[in-house]
């Protein structure tokens, strides 16, 4: 009689099954979700679209995949915040890990961007379970520490926004960045210390 434990996927089906999710980042990263295809997700695995089918649903389930795992990587810089830091310091070093992940995670910060930019319709309930309750745990932290004269008179939202915006810039709009920049120039040569400076002035009196 069967004990009612669950057969583990074997090796060439994990191998599969991640090929599969790659190459959809890199089909969502380009194309976005409307814009990406299942043909194009199988030609980019190299595996057949029935193939596809036989790992996931749909488009719609591989893009929730890649969006449900990239949540817990896309919060863990704002849940390093220390309170018992300086908080200046503190909030700099947020600034180059957003930065750090934009360098070394682009595809998936395109991915994120495009859902958001639809509305969050397949991310909603992630966004109103994880990063909303750290998001005012972390803007609570800042305000008190503007409270006890650590820091000067701002407001902590738009903060976390204004560095979002500079960080995942770099890698949301990489093509133009790259263009506008010197021929052959690392986007990010230069970025770090000009960030740093940037965000030390506001935060220092």
């Amino acid at each position: 009689m069967p004990d009612g434990s669950v057969k583990k996927p074997s090796r060439i089906q994990r191998r599969n099954r991640s090929a599969i999710l790659d190459a959809a980042l890199n089909v969502f990263s380009r194309h976005g979700y409307r814009g990406a295809t299942l043909d194009q997700i199988a030609s980019e695995a190299g595996l057949s679209k029935p193939n596809i089918l036989y790992y996931f649903d749909g488009k719609e389930d591989i893009h929730v995949t890649l969006l449900s795992q990239l949540m817990e990587t896309w919060l863990d810089p704002l849940v390093e915040m220390n309170p018992d830091g300086d908080p200046v310091e503190e909030i700099l070093d947020y600034v180059q890990r957003k930065l750090a992940m934009a360098k070394e995670l682009p595809r998936e910060s395109r991915l994120f961007a495009g859902e958001i930019l639809q509305g969050a319709p397949r991310i909603e309930p992630e966004l109103k379970n994880s990063l909303k309750p750290l998001f005012d745990e972390k803007c609570a932290l800042i305000s008190a520490w503007i409270a006890q004269d650590r820091l000067p008179p701002l407001d902590p939202r738009h903060l976390i926004f204004s560095i979002w915006a500079t960080t995942q810039h770099y890698a949301d709009f990489e093509s133009q960045v790259s263009l506008l920049l010197f021929e052959g120039e690392d986007p990010y040569a230069n970025a770090s210390a000009h960030l740093d400076a940037m965000f030390r002035k506001l935060l220092t009196r």
